[in-house]
């Protein structure tokens, strides 16, 4: 024994001199006990070393597929895993498995993604929704008349690059990242991450594990002609399916030593079940896909393919029921995913607080632009340096932004500046300048036309637009715009528009003099107004816009069927000056479920021909006013009240306020009102207010019914009428649908007065 202790440690020993007595006894003892163990552990240290290694626990990879709304699977089999406690410690995954991956990886748990999705509108992230809200007054009026806009360049008519930009998408990802905005390395996330997309332009696959989360995520879900690509660090990529649907290589590269798969993709289809141009484009990223999955399935340690078949990339209503089918696929191998819990340390589940988040904006930087302003871009902003905003606040911004169709591509990132944040916008100009629109329209006063637009944008000067619209059908109509656009600055526009037609109605603008005079009861005018503005207006505590102009109008007004009388009333050019402030929230033109609505505006007539010899300078004010509440989602009501008035001396009838029917675009002092025929009643004064009740039956299908009440007399507000119970009122039950072509109306209206009803029909946006 001593021999081998020595051999272990050849170093000799001191030998004490003193005599032993029981301390050196004892000593002596226990060196020798040390001596004699000290073979017996060098033998059990590799024993002991191999040991820890083994109970060391493995790094577990996640690899999460593409498939569209099939990728909800997902978030069911996350909740599986952290029911059996499974640790994840790499995350990567495209398409919707980046989507998903990424925000698990930057704090959420399943439950909370789940819920997540669940609130989402999904028809709003596939068309790019832009609230009405977030449109220019000009832009409102765009989006309502046309059914449907093409790009127009070199003599040729062009497609959209995609039907949607993505920045519905964009925008919720970047709230929902907030707390690890400034996290460039996503391996420093809380969760280490990576995804794949494809660079559209080399075809080769991009794997992002640096930049804005949020961007990132976005380019790995931009699926080829339903989202447009997404350019980052100079690279035009696209949805990462196209060439790696299962980053399953990547993910070991990271570290993993267990590799969890879920796999979600589709297998090849037959004829019969690729019925729409969607399930074509997947079935064509898939099949590269599919051949090389074997090999990658075999990288995978636990592979996971919920039964998803059954449902679609875009079958996000039935987002609900796929989660379960992950659940299902996860429960079925629970006991194999039990085994990897970590027993060493108390499972925590993760957890993101959902709280209102702030950001304070330090710098706002914007790419150069050929066309168009820094001015401009903050006003649509309606934010500058120096701003403390909401997400919500940057999501109306950029939609305001959107809204425009300026720009193909909008991107932007949140830098870290000294604790506050630095917005960084990328905007790429519209190539496109010109486009062509087309609408239809059918009423009961200017009866049916076929609109055709052309649209020129930066054709003088940054930031202008011009427009040209022509009605043909029976009764000829133009609108011509032009709008140079300078954000938080003075804008400035003119607009020439002509409108006419012929109708049979029971006003003379005359009080019912010539009637009364002729023995009739309704009279057939021919009414022609061609109008001119020049105007300049701006945006007034960022929610109004408040304007002044001058208008030149000419007038003509006859009848064809009086015989020996003379035919026309009136043939008069008007000089006068206006000025206006508007607000208007509604989500919805005709259809809203929520928003206020307020308009207000004084126009004085300065100077006129005069073919009457009645002319005398007076002014004419009115206002609107109006809001929806909803009830239940699906029934609103919608409360609108209006009035109007004439300050001087009485002149020039034919500016009255007219009022009756609907459906019509209306123009001057033309009001709809339920209950009587088109422009039935008139006076200088005026006060109407409507109440309706829609309910939506269906996806865009209307039932609805109103009540209207006005009094309407000359000097009504001198008199004190208007605080008198009302003299006009007015029913209406009706359908409409929203459809392709605009809103299909039909209405049946009555009048306790009148002892008789109207029907109202119209077709398509109004113009």
């Amino acid at each position: 024994m001593q021999k081998e202790s020595l051999a272990i440690n050849p170093k000799p020993l001191a030998i004490s001199h003193k005599p032993l007595g029981k301390k050196n006894l004892f000593g002596k003892a226990y060196f020798t006990f040390v001596y004699c163990l000290l073979p017996i552990a060098f033998l059990l240290l590799p024993i002991t070393s191999f040991s820890q290694e083994t109970t060391k626990r493995p790094k577990i990879g996640l690899v999460l597929s593409g498939g569209g709304a099939k990728g909800f699977a997902h978030i069911g089999v996350l909740k599986v895993l952290e029911q059996a406690g499974v640790k994840i410690d790499f995350i990567g995954g495209t398409s919707m498995g980046a989507v998903v991956g990424g925000l698990y990886a930057s704090g959420y748990n399943a439950t909370q993604i789940d819920s997540i999705f669940y609130n989402t509108d999904f028809n709003q992230l596939l068309q790019d929704y832009i609230p009405r809200s977030s449109k220019s007054f000009y832009e409102k009026r765009n989006e309502e008349m046309y059914a449907i806009t093409l790009p127009f360049n070199k003599f040729k008519i062009g497609i959209p690059i995609a039907l949607s930009k993505g920045m519905y998408n964009y925008s919720l990802l970047s709230k929902l990242t907030h707390k690890v905005r400034h996290t460039n390395d996503f391996s420093k996330l809380p969760i280490p991450f990576l995804c794949v997309a494809t660079d559209i332009e080399k075809g080769e696959q991009v794997v992002l594990q640096n930049g804005y989360l949020a961007q990132a995520m976005l380019a790995s879900s931009a699926f080829p002609s339903l989202f447009s690509p997404v350019e980052i660090d100079g690279k035009l990529l696209v949805d990462g399916g196209v060439v790696n649907n299962y980053p399953v290589d990547e993910i070991r590269k990271m570290g993993a030593d267990i590799i969890i798969g879920i796999d979600v993709q589709d297998d090849i289809k037959d004829r019969n079940s690729l019925k729409d141009a969607t399930q074509i484009l997947v079935q064509i990223t898939n099949l590269d896909m599919i051949k090389v999955m074997k090999d990658k399935i075999k990288l995978t340690d636990i592979y996971i393919k919920p039964e998803v078949s059954d449902y679609g990339v875009i079958s996000f209503n039935e987002g609900q029921e796929i989660v379960k089918k992950g659940e299902e696929a996860a429960f079925g191998i629970y006991d194999q995913l039990k085994k990897l819990a970590d027993t060493t340390t108390i499972y925590k589940l993760n957890g993101v607080k959902v709280k209102k988040d702030f950001l304070q904006i330090e710098d706002v930087s914007i790419n150069r632009l050929d066309n168009y302003t820094r001015a401009y871009v903050l006003g649509k902003l309606h934010f500058v340096n120096g701003s403390r905003i909401t997400y919500e606040d940057l999501k109306i911004g950029i939609n305001n932004i959107n809204a425009t169709q300026n720009f193909s591509r909008i991107s932007y990132t949140l830098e870290e500046n000294q604790g506050q944040d630095k917005l960084k916008l990328s905007l790429t100009e519209n190539p496109t300048k010109t486009f062509l629109k087309f609408g239809l329209h059918y009423d009961g006063l200017y009866k049916s036309a076929i609109l055709a637009n052309i649209t020129q944008k930066k054709s003088l000067f940054k930031n202008d637009v011009a427009s040209l619209d022509i009605g043909l059908g029976d009764n000829i109509r133009y609108n011509f715009d032009y709008y140079i656009d300078n954000g938080f600055y003075w804008s400035f526009g003119f607009k020439s528009r002509y409108n006419t037609f012929n109708k049979n109605v029971i006003t003379d603008f005359r009080n019912g003099e010539l009637l009364t005079q002729l023995g009739l009861n309704s009279i057939n005018i021919d009414f022609s107004d061609l109008t001119n503005q020049a105007y300049l207006q701006t945006v007034f505590i960022q929610k109004f816009l408040i304007g002044a102009g001058i208008e030149h109008k000419y007038l003509k007004i006859e009848s064809k069927n009086l015989g020996q009388i003379n035919p026309i009333f009136e043939k008069s050019s008007y000089a006068s000056i206006f000025g206006y402030l508007k607000y208007d929230s509604f989500d919805n033109k005709l259809f809203p479920k929520k928003g206020w609505l307020f308009c207000g505006d004084i126009q004085s007539y300065l100077y006129s021909s005069d073919y009457t010899k009645e002319f005398y300078r007076y002014s004419i004010a009115k206002g609107e006013i109006g809001f929806v509440k909803s009830f239940y989602n699906k029934l609103t009501l919608k409360v609108q009240s209006d009035a109007g008035f004439a300050i001087g001396k009485d002149s020039v009838p034919f500016f009255d306020f007219v009022l009756g029917g609907y459906g019509f675009n209306t123009i001057n002092n033309f009001k709809h009102f339920y209950g009587y025929d088109f422009l039935s009643i008139s006076a200088d004064s005026y006060i109407k207010s409507c109440f309706t009740l829609d309910y939506e039956i269906y996806k865009k299908n209307h039932i609805n019914i109103a009540a209207n009440y006005a009094n309407v007399e000359d000097d009504l507000f001198v008199n004190g009428n208007w605080l008198s119970k009302p003299k006009y009122n007015g029913y209406a039950i009706g359908y409409a649908f929203e459809s392709a072509v605009g809103p299909i109306e039909i209405k049946y209206s009555w009048s306790p007065e009148l002892g008789k009803g109207y029907a109202y029909f119209n077709v398509g946006f109004w113009f």
